[in-house]
């Protein structure tokens, strides 16, 4: 064709009907993989919104377990030792950290004003003696004199009375002076049983009043051949105690070493308080390495339990529903569980109510997951031990 020669109509219909289809394969195209992008990024999305999770298999306690907790030493017998007479101070024979008998003398004290009591009421008693006599020689006499109509029966009755009255005055002299005379036994002090003076509060001239709860005891006697330790169980571990257990403990001034103790009894009551079961075992102490008022660390040994399982604290859910955990169906959909806590071991729990061995149980819930929700696995779901 010369370039002068315009092109037919026929061939402009055709180059614009193919610019035509070419434009509308790149839309296609275009609109094609846009969908597609859309498609992915909706997927990408909806696998990143959905929770990653890890989960674990609940653990029968089969083997048993531990439970420590923080205890206190006492004197197996301990006793503060106070004046029954006042008076000075006049000799002490044991200081802190003796060994003493049963009956050992420990103190004398000079009582002079007693002693002076002592001897009023001696010298009474005698008058009130001789005074009874006269009294029942008086009175017999009366008695003859009446036979032989000598005197009135009035007359020989007050005799009678008088005799009795004077009888009765001897016998109260009698009790008071043996009263002074008991408390003369007290100016010596002596042990109330074996055991090691902890505490001298006393000196030799010292001024002592007798039963003043103000003035501090004069000594302080412990007999540590053996030792209470007492361990106050929280109300959830209550069901640990049992007659014939054994108790470990171990104090700080003999680390790595381990005492003994055995179970005597309880309180068989909870304090208000502190919510917990205080428990009353045994140690013996032939060496004296123990010490009382010292603190301890007690561990108990829990049976073994095979109606309950074993889970990490971790994996709990608090919200109003109460306490739950979340559990995955075959589909790895989310069902909240409500449980119940039989014993709670700090890091684990034991839990008698809601869980089976079986069951696949999230560890570290999501805040965010509810009823119903999927999750993607961050590993196989096998067996997770629980913490430690």
């Amino acid at each position: 064709m010369s370039p002068n020669q315009k092109p037919s109509r026929k061939r402009l219909m055709w180059v614009g009907v193919g610019g035509l289809t070419l434009a509308a394969l790149l839309v296609a195209n275009g609109l094609a993989a846009r969908t597609r992008h859309e498609k992915a990024v909706a997927a990408w999305t909806e696998t990143a919104a959905m929770p990653l999770v890890s989960v674990f298999q609940p653990q029968q306690n089969v083997h048993g377990d531990s439970l420590r907790l923080p205890a206190h030493l006492e004197a197996w017998s301990k006793a503060p030792i106070h004046a029954r007479v006042s008076g000075y101070l006049k000799d002490w024979k044991t200081d802190i950290g003796t060994q003493v008998r049963a009956g050992q003398i420990l103190a004398e004290i000079d009582s002079p004003d007693l002693d002076q009591q002592v001897a009023q009421t001696h010298a009474r008693l005698i008058q009130e003696q001789a005074n009874a006599r006269l009294a029942e020689t008086t009175a017999t006499r009366w008695q003859n004199l009446l036979a032989s109509h000598s005197v009135s029966r009035q007359e020989a009755d007050e005799k009678s009375s008088n005799a009795a009255a004077a009888k009765a005055n001897a016998e109260a002299a009698a009790a008071d002076y043996a009263r002074l005379s008991a408390l003369e036994d007290y100016k010596t002090i002596r042990a109330p049983f074996a055991g090691t003076i902890t505490a001298r509060n006393t000196d030799i001239g010292q001024l002592i009043k007798a039963d003043n709860d103000s003035d501090p005891e004069l000594f302080d006697i412990a007999d540590t051949h053996q030792l209470r330790l007492y361990v106050p169980v929280p109300q959830n571990y209550a069901s640990v105690i049992r007659p014939g257990m054994q108790a470990q403990l171990i104090v700080p001034e003999h680390p790595g070493e381990h005492f003994t103790a055995r179970l005597i009894g309880d309180s068989t009551a909870v304090d208000r308080r502190s919510g917990t079961l205080l428990a009353q075992f045994v140690a013996d102490n032939p060496d004296g390495a123990l010490l009382p008022g010292d603190y301890a660390e007690a561990t108990l040994q829990i049976p073994a339990d095979t109606h309950g399982v074993s889970i990490p604290a971790s994996s709990l859910i608090f919200r109003a529903q109460g306490t739950q955990v979340a559990v995955l169906d075959p589909d790895n959909h989310v069902h909240m569980r409500d449980i119940h806590i039989g014993l709670d071991l700090g890091e684990r729990l034991v839990i008698d109510q809601g869980l089976k061995p079986a069951d696949r149980v999230v560890d570290n819930p999501p805040d965010a997951l509810r009823e119903g929700d999927t999750v993607q696995l961050a590993d196989a779901g096998g067996v997770h031990a629980p913490k430690a």
